[in-house]
Formats: C-alpha cells, structure tokens, sequence
C-alpha cells in the first residue's frame, strides 16, 4: 500500500524562560544541534516570513512596555508564548516540486497562522526551515531529501474586557466596561471542549480549518492529519524516536533479507564449483584416457627426410582429441566466468551488509538516547529543561583528548 501523505500542524504553549530553547533553534543560533540532521552549510535556505528583530524575549517585554499586550494578573509559571509547526511529509515536497514548492506551500499556511494568531503584530518569528536532511528518505531516494517545515512562534492573546469597579466615583459605571485589552493567555485563546467522552484541546480542530485552507488554495495531493490524534501531539524528539525505531526495523529486516540471499549464492556458487569439479574429472577420463602417452606416442611415421608421416586415421584421431579438448577447456571456462560472478556478487552483498550492520548499532544507540531523554523529560520537566537552558547559555566544553591505560592509572594516583 502506498504512503498517505497527511498535513499536521501542532500548538504548543510555553514559559517566559523558553524563550531561548526556542530561539536558539529556530533562528539556528547553536553551535551545535541534537539534531544531528540539521545541516548549517543549508541555513541560507531557510525562508523568514517574520523576523523577530532582536531576541524574542527583548519584543515580548517592548510589547507590554508598549501596552500592544498585557500580562495582568498572570503567575511567573504562565504560559506566555506558543508554536505552531506546520508541516507535511517530506515525500510530499519532493513529488511535487522540492524547495520552490515547499516555499509557496508554507507562505500559505503562514497566511493562514496570521488568521488564527488575530494578526501579524503578535508574530515574533515565522520561519521555513530547508536545513534538516531526512535520513530515510534520502536513503530510500539514493539522493539528500530534506524536511521543509513552518514555525510560528506567536503571543496568544484575547480580548479580555476590564469593568469598573465598586471604588469607581460614578455609581452608574459601576459594571461597565473600562476598557478592552490584548490579555495574554494560552488557556483563553485555546479552551478545551469535550468529544466523544473525552477532552480535547481547541487547536486540534486546526487539523481540519489547515487542510481546508491549503485545498481551497489550490495544494492537493495530501490528506489532513486525524484531528486529536497522538501524532498531533508528538514532541520533535518524539517523533524522530519513532521513526528511528521504524528505520531501524526495516534495517534489521533488509539485513535478514540479503543475508538469506547471501546464503543462496554461497550455495549457487558451491554448485557451480561442483559442476566445474565434475567438468574437470569428464577432461581427465574422456580426453586424457583417450590420449594416453603411449598412443600419441604411437601416431605417426618418422619420414625419410625428416619430420613424421601421419595416415588420415591418425589425423582424424588428432582432431577428435583436439575439438574434445577444445569443448571441454569452453565449458570449464564458461563456468569459470558464472562462478566469478556469482562470487562477485555475493562480496558485494557481504560489503553491503557488514556496512548496514555497522550502522544498526548506531542507530539502536541514538534510539536508545531518545527513549532515555523523553523518560526524563517526563519525570522531571522541569529541571531537565533547566539543565538543557543552562548548557546552552554556557561556551561549549573541549573534549580532553582520552589518556592511554598507564597514563589514566597514573592520574588517578595523583589525585588520591
């Protein structure tokens, strides 16, 4: 069955201190990236719709200094910030046009965000990325294909109404409404509703008004993703767990597969070996026993002025030992050229999968952070996301070079 290409896009809300977790990556600020897929000789690609103009903490604070949005009332822990991710498939791009196609896909789903974020003054950066090869495709195409996705990262506001109060001097506004401010608030711009037993959040209806938006705008070819659905939710770590740990069952099944084949050729190629074998006994009985010593010896006259009179018998024995020669050294060597190849062919098919088997640790290996990484994430969000914010406000560290076994023996000594 063929893959079905399917549109997600994804909300997520964060704190005022996140701010720079999200920069940092978005606007492609690190020196280095968990993501080792992210390519920076490609970051020229990359397409802003919206530039932030600064550090996106720095806008947020000249919007409330400017009264554009409001913070009154919140806790320090509030949600100030989100990011939408719009995104398709990677196949999808490269059937239909690669990164020119991508381009005027995402500038109309970026159309769209403006809609659902109520206008572009509350955007601080909305950018395209071209930089993130997509290993299994690029595998399956024999070609670098890349993961063309849209962030958004917006302030949600609504508009919250401020009435007079009791205090006020006139009785008769007392109720009414003082004002209407930008109110900053995740849970008011995205209530929750209830559907089939369960509770969902507002934006997963974002599934339905993304497609429709992007079909009535001319791009088919791609269904919407499941409106609530797990994928909807799946953290960038998430996703690429799961699809390293599909990557790497189809790499164990491809392995099981040539090496299936490998054995097949050993025993195609143990049986050409066979036939030669037996080819080469059919030389020995049939042309070496019709030849024996003693009777090419026997062929032929000495002639009275040198060299050997033959008689038609002995001539035509000649060429019957001869043409049986001939056919028998043909045969051998054409087994000799199938066997060659056939070995050929298996040396390959060996290189191919020692190469495969190299990369299946490395993969399991990567899997196996990820699991760990999102295990810890879920324990302690907190301080892991803490601990990740402070390693990137820090220099990189220098990898000291490893000490050899009596050198280590040695320094730990000293340090006792």
């Amino acid at each position: 069955m063929a893959k079905i290409d399917r549109s997600v896009v994804r909300n997520q809300a964060y704190q005022k201190k996140e701010f720079s977790i999200r920069e940092r990556h978005n606007e492609r600020l690190n020196d280095t990236y968990y993501n080792s897929d992210i390519r920076p000789d490609r970051q020229y690609l990359n397409v802003y719709f919206k530039s932030c103009g600064g550090s996106y903490s720095e806008k947020f604070d000249a919007m409330i200094a400017a009264g554009a949005i409001s913070t009154r009332g919140q806790k320090a822990d509030a949600k100030v910030f989100d990011e939408l991710v719009f995104d398709v498939n990677s196949a999808y791009f490269e059937c239909g046009g690669g990164y020119e196609y991508a381009k005027s896909f995402f500038e109309e789903a970026y159309r769209l965000a403006l809609k659902e974020i109520g206008g572009e003054e509350y955007v601080l950066s909305a950018v395209m990325h071209a930089d993130e090869r997509n290993k299994a495709l690029s595998e399956e195409l024999g070609r670098d294909a890349y993961h063309y996705h849209l962030h958004v990262v917006y302030i949600p506001v609504v508009d919250k109404e401020v009435l007079w109060s009791k205090r006020c001097k006139d009785p008769a506004l007392v109720g009414t409404v003082r004002e209407v401010i930008k109110q900053v608030s995740h849970s008011k711009k995205w209530p929750r509703y209830r559907e089939s037993g369960r509770w969902l959040n507002s934006y997963s209806l974002l599934q339905d008004r993304f497609h429709e938006h992007m079909v009535n705008a001319g791009f088919t070819g791609f269904e919407r993703g499941e409106r609530g659905s797990t994928a909807e939710y799946l953290s960038v770590l998430e996703y690429k767990s799961q699809q390293e740990a599909k990557r790497a069952a189809a790499l164990d099944t491809a392995i099981e597969g040539k090496e299936q084949a490998i054995a097949a050729l050993d025993a195609q190629a143990g049986k050409k070996q066979r036939q030669i074998e037996k080819l080469d006994v059919e030389i020995n009985v049939k042309t070496k026993a019709a030849a024996t010593a003693a009777e090419i010896d026997a062929i032929g006259k000495p002639a009275l002025l040198g060299g050997v009179n033959v008689t038609d018998d002995d001539m035509k024995k000649l060429k019957t030992l001869a043409k049986k020669s001939l056919t028998a050294d043909e045969r051998v060597s054409g087994m000799k050229r199938r066997l060659a190849a056939a070995e050929n062919e298996r040396d390959e098919l060996k290189a191919q999968v020692g190469k495969e088997r190299k990369a299946r640790p490395s993969i399991k290996e990567h899997l196996s952070l990820f699991e760990k990484f999102m295990a810890a994430l879920k324990r302690a969000p907190k301080r892991l996301l803490a601990v990740i914010d402070d390693i990137f406000r820090q220099p990189p560290e220098i990898r000291e070079p490893e000490l050899a076994a009596p050198e280590r023996k040695r320094s730990v000594g000293i340090e006792h």
